[in-house]
């Protein structure tokens, strides 16, 4: 047997108000028609599916199931209609965005979630690279906008605008090893165990690359991929860990050091491709949510925070 969807919308719509009158008015049928595609669908079906009273109707077992599956079968249709027509849209609306891992962690994503609402018919690619190979990919048009590190952009050529502080800083659980402590250097840090993020990270690489050959030797007691799971086994104990300030979860019970080497002081910059295409008044407008996700998630830091920086302290025992 085929259905008809409007007969099914009909359907629909009679069981609903409990009247065939009311339903044809939302149907815009005259009542007559309406009848008659209610008379068809029970005929076809060889069985009745309403229940006729003087004060309406309601649906026969029979006319509960059709209902039931009849809601299924027209909210399939609306996702299909809605998956074809997404491929109406222009192949030009379309952003490609790339940052480092810890642009990836919120800034990144509370950017995104404003922007995509705000803008339905522009797509976002989205990928964690590097500085260099972010730099690398804006100047030869492969990318709109990246979100990169200040000490690697120096004269790269690009347009590029201040985003926000994304020091680094050394973390650990709440009354652990790090209390009473306010500053330590990278060096104090590996003498603890670690944890940290998996070594093709581009915040893990970011750091060994700084810290340099003569590196201290460095326990990891665990690597993950995910900043966040990275900052809650700091919380729960697992060990120390070197993140942005701007990963912490300010709900999570945490001592926080300030990490006293130079390296550690860096910010976030959002550089500019020189793609020219149709997307023009997108890119503006994706650096727009980028900028406003900056402040809305900047991390603060109090006076004695920043006079803690300076601050020469004996070696972690």
């Amino acid at each position: 047997m085929r259905y008809d969807l409007d007969d099914l919308r009909l359907f629909l719509h009679i069981v609903t108000e409990g009247s065939i009158t009311a339903g044809a008015r939302r149907m815009h049928l005259s009542l007559p028609s309406a009848s008659a595609r209610v008379r068809s669908l029970e005929h076809h079906a060889g069985v009745a599916l309403l229940i006729r009273g003087r004060r309406g109707v309601r649906p026969t077992p029979a006319g509960t199931t059709l209902a039931r599956h009849a809601r299924d079968v027209l909210a399939g249709t609306r996702r299909l209609e809605s998956a074809v027509a997404s491929y109406t849209r222009s192949a030009t609306a379309s952003l490609t965005l790339l940052g480092g891992g810890s642009a990836m962690h919120r800034l990144v994503p509370q950017a995104l979630i404003s922007f995509l609402r705000d803008h339905p018919d522009v797509d976002v690619t989205v990928s964690e690279m590097r500085t260099p190979e972010t730099l690398r990919m804006l100047t030869e048009g492969e990318a709109d906008l990246g979100v990169v590190l200040d000490d690697e952009a120096r004269d790269c050529g690009l347009r590029l605008e201040p985003l926000g502080d994304d020091s680094l800083v050394v973390i650990g659980q709440a009354g652990g090893v790090l209390a009473g402590r306010t500053a330590l250097t990278y060096r104090e840090v590996a003498e603890h165990p670690l944890v940290g993020l998996d070594a093709d990270s581009s915040l893990r690489r970011w750091i060994e690359t700084h810290v340099g050959p003569h590196a201290p030797v460095v326990r990891h007691r665990t690597t993950v991929a995910n900043l966040s799971v990275l900052v809650a086994l700091a919380a729960a104990g697992v060990g120390l860990a070197v993140v942005p300030r701007r990963g912490i979860d300010p709900q999570l019970p945490l001592d926080v050091c300030e990490l006293q080497d130079s390296w550690a002081a860096r910010h976030h910059l959002l550089a500019w491709g020189v793609k020219e295409e149709a997307t023009s008044t997108a890119t503006p407008a994706l650096a727009e949510h980028l900028r406003r996700a900056a402040q809305s998630d900047a991390p603060s830091r109090t006076t004695a925070d920043h006079d803690a920086f300076h601050d020469e302290r004996p070696s972690l025992s």
